[in-house]
């Protein structure tokens, strides 16, 4: 395996996301050089196994969305309710059409791309969500969309597997790197950073576990896919 440390984020040495990643080290980086990113960055993923990784991660759109929503509704200042309202609105916009134009070009029979088979993962994963979202900790909430949107950017930004052409590959690709998901991901980190820094010892410890949590589900998710 490969070892993959960069990252374009600025990331506080000695801060919860510093110790999500160093406890979850392992799993991220399994996640982060995994077959299926390999095989996706360098356009040579099957077709099959695309479709089969699409279908499961567009059952977390819904559910993704209320974590966005309940974290806007958690949040403790006017200012990160207006950045996570902007997400809410490109999320819903961008990735939905992604899906829908991917597994169409992938021949995803549409009563297939409506009801798609829920896979072990992907329930798992929908259960933790709907637990943090019921939870309206702002702390958590963040906890969750830190990894599951930095652990992306990170593989997202390679640039050593080569470059993919085919428009279901590269479009899933462009979706997680660029200038505006970089500051998406860095706000998170930094808004993560200054919440949990008025948390208790204790509570600190408790979201650095649900960290490394959802990592490993992460990482189960890829291997889920190849």
């Amino acid at each position: 395996m490969v070892t993959v440390t960069s990252t374009p984020l600025t990331l506080p040495t000695d801060g919860i996301t510093a110790r999500i990643r160093g406890e979850g080290a392992t799993p991220w980086q399994a996640a982060v050089d995994h077959r299926f990113v390999r095989e996706l960055l360098a356009g040579t993923v099957p077709d099959d196994a695309l479709a089969g990784y699409l279908l499961q991660d567009q059952q977390f759109l819904d559910g993704f969305l209320r974590l966005l929503g309940q974290a806007l509704a958690s949040a403790d200042a006017p200012a990160s309710r207006l950045v996570l309202a902007r997400q809410l609105g490109m999320l819903a916009d961008d990735e939905q059409g992604y899906f829908e134009d991917s597994l169409a070009a992938l021949g995803v029979p549409a009563d297939v791309r409506r009801h798609p088979p829920l896979l072990g993962t992907t329930a798992a994963f929908q259960t933790l969500m709907a637990e943090v979202v019921a939870s309206r900790s702002y702390p958590r909430l963040l906890v969750l969309l830190v990894v599951m949107e930095v652990l992306y950017l990170d593989w997202g930004s390679r640039t050593d597997l080569g470059e993919p052409t085919r428009p279901e590959h590269l479009g899933w690709v462009e979706l997680h790197r660029g200038p505006d998901f970089t500051r998406w991901c860095q706000w998170l980190v930094d808004e993560l950073e200054r919440v949990a820094a008025t948390c208790h010892p204790a509570e600190r410890g408790e979201l650095v576990a649900l960290g490394v949590r959802t990592v490993e589900l992460e990482l189960a998710f890829f291997d889920q896919a190849r």
